[in-house]
């Protein structure tokens, strides 16, 4: 039986830009550090949230190559090496591969729309020629395309395929999931917003945007559903769904690096064609993390 990359929280971490829009490689460190420090189990590089689609493949490598020099070991490196070119995405795994990284997060090929066989064929094929573990992504609302039950049944007889992080927010897809492939294939909430209840249905953690502001939250919620605790984990994300609705008021990153920068993370800049949150999000963001005492 395979084991998980990882269990508990992995932050989708935020890439830090300065204001001539390179990546702030001290901001960055200061950040995986201060996530280590809070109890992470994982961190996750060249994500979504660290707004890979608008890096190139030089800093794309060197983010990941980074970010495992400075993990050191210390916890588990995942990094983001999905793409809608699986060409693309085989040399981005090998890249992660040989930079010591300890998974790779494959979204689905978005634009394609890829068919369930293109699905698998694509796996297949990366699978192939890397041996690292590999974590699929499904996030339907970005790529136009998921994952079937079925298709995620076949794919988990590679033993490659570690699991996959589930952003679709279908609970009947992840209840299907667990009933078709059992416990050899993970899953991890892709859904700040649903950690509790899709670890009571088996999930082995999330990996985080809140975690990049709230790390010590997400940690603790996460584990506890780990131990068992299912009342004070619900406890917790009922308490913490007001702070999390404000931080996707608009499209991710956007919210979680206006937030940054108020807590003083030095985030810097989005990325065209994100631009800054609008006046009236900042404000309701600002007056939410307030209540959660993350600014004073």
């Amino acid at each position: 039986m395979r084991t998980p990359v990882f269990t508990g929280t992995c932050p989708a971490l935020v890439t830090p830009f300065d204001q001539n829009g390179n990546i702030n490689y001290d901001a960055f460190g200061r950040l995986i550090d201060a996530q280590i420090a809070a109890g992470v189990d994982a961190v996750c590089v060249c994500g979504t949230t660290g707004e890979s689609a608008t890096m190139s493949i030089r800093e794309h490598i060197a983010a990941v190559e980074y970010c495992v020099k400075r993990v050191d070991h210390r916890v588990k490196v995942i990094a983001g090496t999905g793409s809608n070119d699986t060409s693309a995405a085989v040399y981005l795994t090998q890249h992660a591969q040989d930079s010591g990284a300890d998974a790779a997060l494959l979204v689905t090929p978005y634009y394609n729309k890829a068919s369930q066989t293109g699905l698998v064929k694509h796996y297949e094929y990366i699978a192939e020629r890397t041996e690292l573990p590999l974590i699929l992504y499904n996030v339907p609302s970005r790529t136009g395309v998921s994952f079937t039950a079925e298709t995620y049944k076949i794919l988990s007889a590679n033993p490659k395929i570690n699991g996959v992080k589930e952003a679709s927010g279908n609970f009947s897809l992840l209840a299907h999931t667990r009933f078709l492939c059992g416990d050899d294939f993970y899953i991890w909430s892709g859904n700040d917003d649903q950690v509790v209840p899709m670890m009571a249905l088996g999930a082995k953690g999330v990996i985080s945007v809140v975690s990049n502001i709230a790390p010590e939250v997400m940690v603790k919620m996460s584990h506890l559903c780990l131990d068992g605790s299912f009342e004070a984990a619900s406890q917790l994300q009922i308490q913490y769904m007001d702070l999390i609705d404000a931080l996707f008021c608009e499209v991710n990153p956007i919210p979680v690096k206006a937030a940054m920068n108020l807590m003083g993370m030095e985030a810097g800049p989005l990325r065209l064609p994100l631009c800054d949150i609008s006046d009236k999000n900042l404000a309701v963001l600002r007056a939410s993390m307030e209540r959660m005492g993350l600014l004073k």
